[in-house]
């Protein structure tokens, strides 16, 4: 958590799955559709920080807490499949092109690239509302883009499955990739 805060990457205590017993996720939602996987508080907006004495109380009182990042702030993260992802990333790399953060979650592939921001034309861009309602995710396969309004969870999170989320290409202090050329690497 601290990583990302010298990163100046806001975080966020997430939920931790539930590996045994009968509920799958340690939030208080019965029958919680994404579990481990979404922020702990409905505020996760509003308290997402890099203050590090405060993300060093947090994961004192919760040490198995997943790690939230919340998007469209620092960064955007492209989201997408396995096989599309590493596809994706061979090719960067044989191009000795940059591509940026690159984390793998579970069978997903998520590209950290330079965020949006607030364009003068509001209408260029829409909230990511997708990871607000985790039930509409099956119905959204392919390429997900998390914006403003969005988060990821990010390493070393702990996924339903046991396995964590790991970094293929971890941050390394240059600047984050233009999100349109990442977009042409994953549209090919």
């Amino acid at each position: 958590m601290l990583e990302y805060a010298g990163l100046g990457w806001p975080v966020v205590p997430g939920a931790c799955p539930l590996l045994q017993g009968s509920r799958a996720c340690s939030c208080d939602r019965v029958g919680c559709p994404d579990p481990g996987a979404h922020p702990l508080s409905p505020a996760w907006r509003t308290q997402a920080t890099t203050d590090a004495a405060l993300l060093t109380r947090w994961w004192q009182a919760d040490p198995e807490a997943n790690v939230i990042l919340p998007t469209g702030r620092v960064f955007d993260v492209f989201d997408v499949p396995l096989a599309a992802g590493l596809t994706a990333l061979t090719r960067i790399d044989a191009a000795q092109a940059h591509s940026g953060p690159v984390a793998a979650n579970g069978d997903r592939v998520l590209f950290y690239v330079a965020t949006r921001g607030n364009p003068e034309d509001e209408d260029e861009w829409w909230t990511c509302q997708l990871d607000c309602d985790p039930g509409t995710i099956d119905d959204t396969p392919g390429l997900r883009w998390h914006c403003r309004d969005s988060y990821v969870l990010a390493p070393p999170s702990v996924l339903p499955t046991g396995q964590s989320v790991s970094w293929l290409r971890p941050p390394d202090g240059r600047p984050l990739p233009d999100p349109l050329r990442i977009l042409e690497w994953l549209a090919d």
